[in-house]
């Protein structure tokens, strides 16, 4: 293996091999007919000291999979249980994808490289492995735009056309096929847990319970009695932060299963995902959702109902009690992320929880009046500006607006005619330039244009206490 052409900023570590024995299996990438790179996210692997990797190199490491220099040695296809859509399922685990290197960024935190199409695993029941590459695109919007809006999520890293023909029930086939590499803090799942509590493994769940507060550090409970009880009360935390973020963002995940709960509170694994085109709490995403489970509006219940069952899983270490205590932590949690969030995304300095309450309710009156999105909300009353109280709903958002400082950043995106969105019509029309005439200009022009809208708003707020990742 040869180094890596470039300083030290990359440094290896992949701390999971600790767990190996029992947290995932060896498995091999496929041997793809070709590797063609479509995408490679530069910004990202400039954080793990990677982006100065050559083409080629990269289509070795994130196509072939060749091993990292002092990394993992090889791939490991994570086991993991499992509620999908509130029905128990100890069948899942990695079934397209794996972990195959660990290291840390420029802030010591510790990251993941995981794979998305990368080939058939023990865990792939029926299924064939591989990953459309409009699913990649859609992927690259997704964590593109959220990132944007101050969303703690992976990163799309790299995407690679593989020359497979794939036929789905969900797209024209035969469609086109790509492997895809996420950069992640953790792809340690709530279903993690779950496994282990299910098959009774107290040891391992001690053992995960330590790698997790040893490499995922934060929260406001340092000193809880038990290592259970403190890890279990940061994940509540992050947790809280990432209902209100999707919210803030009018974002819809679509699959909020325990199994796609990331115990960083980062949100990952995009399938059917929307954005609002209107402010709608019953909209959802997944066209299979009959029941709304997953629903705009009920995103919070479900991952609160989500973190009981991390409670379920930790019970097999500690009692009960302290575990409800801090399950009971969500709410509040919420609504204080909320007002944090909300006040960032208006450009406005928070006054206090009531208040900053009081503002929300005002800003969704107007949206459900006026049926109009949070992208174009947000814009146009960026900073407290465009309020007109022409009708009931926004005289009184002008009234509970009025106290309220701006915190607006002079930057050249508030003047633009039009904000930036991702409905679904638009995402649409940009894999068609891909699929018909494999144009991928719409594409870099929309993240481009993504990009800059971030730039505009800033660094999201912290989480309480410090950052849990």
């Amino acid at each position: 293996m040869l180094p890596l052409p470039q300083d030290a900023i990359y440094r290896p570590s992949p701390r999971i091999m600790a767990l190996a024995d029992w947290i995932g299996d060896p498995v091999e990438a496929a041997n793809f007919p070709e590797t063609r790179l479509r995408w490679r996210n530069d910004r990202a692997a400039a954080e793990v000291g990677l982006a100065a990797l050559s083409d080629e190199e990269w289509l070795r490491h994130f196509g072939r999979f060749a091993p990292l220099p002092d990394n993992m040695p090889g791939p490991l296809a994570l086991r993991y249980h499992g509620h999908q859509f509130r029905v128990y399922n100890p069948d899942l685990g990695d079934g397209r994808g794996f972990t195959f290197a660990q290291m840390l960024d420029g802030h010591d935190r510790l990251m993941d490289l995981g794979t998305k199409g990368s080939g058939q695993t023990p865990w792939s029941r029926a299924g064939d492995g591989r990953l459309t590459l409009k699913g990649a695109v859609r992927e690259i919007l997704a964590t593109e735009m959220l990132g944007a809006l101050g969303v703690n999520t992976s990163r799309t890293f790299s995407v690679i056309e593989t020359g497979e023909s794939l036929f789905r029930g969900d797209e024209p086939s035969p469609t086109r096929s790509a492997v895809m590499v996420r950069l992640s803090h953790s792809h340690v799942r709530i279903g993690t847990f779950q496994r282990l509590g299910l098959l009774d493994q107290a040891d391992e769940m001690g053992q995960l319970v330590a790698y997790c507060l040893a490499n995922f550090p934060g929260g406001l409970f340092p000193d809880a009695p038990h290592p259970a009880v403190r890890f279990f009360n940061q994940v509540i935390e992050r947790m809280a932060d990432m209902a209100a973020s999707y919210m803030v963002a009018g974002f819809v995940h679509g699959v909020l299963n325990t199994d796609n709960m990331n115990i960083t509170g980062e949100s990952f694994d995009y399938g059917p995902w929307r954005w609002l085109p209107k402010w709608d709490a019953g909209f959802t995403a997944a066209y299979f959702d009959h029941a709304g489970l997953y629903a705009f509006g009920r995103q919070p219940e479900a991952i609160h109902w989500n973190c009981g069952q991390l409670a379920v899983a930790l019970r097999s270490l500690v009692d009960a009690a302290p575990l409800i205590e801090a399950l009971n932590r969500f709410p509040d949690l919420y609504q204080q992320a909320m007002a944090r969030r909300w006040c960032w995304r208006l450009g406005v300095q928070q006054r206090g929880l009531d208040e900053d309450t009081a503002l929300i309710g005002a800003c969704e009156k107007v949206m459900v009046a006026q049926g109009e999105g949070p992208d174009a909300f947000f814009f146009a009353h960026r900073a407290g500006r465009g309020g007109r109280g022409y009708t009931a709903a926004e005289a009184a958002l002008v009234e509970a607006l009025n106290p309220y400082s701006a915190t607006d950043r002079d930057h050249p995106y508030w003047s633009d005619d039009t904000p930036q969105s991702m409905l679904i019509d638009e995402v649409e029309a940009i894999w068609q330039h891909i699929a018909d005439r494999d144009d991928w200009s719409a594409l870099n022009a929309k993240v481009a244009a993504i990009r800059r809208m971030g730039d505009a708003h800033g660094e999201p707020p912290e989480p309480l206490g410090h950052s849990p990742v």
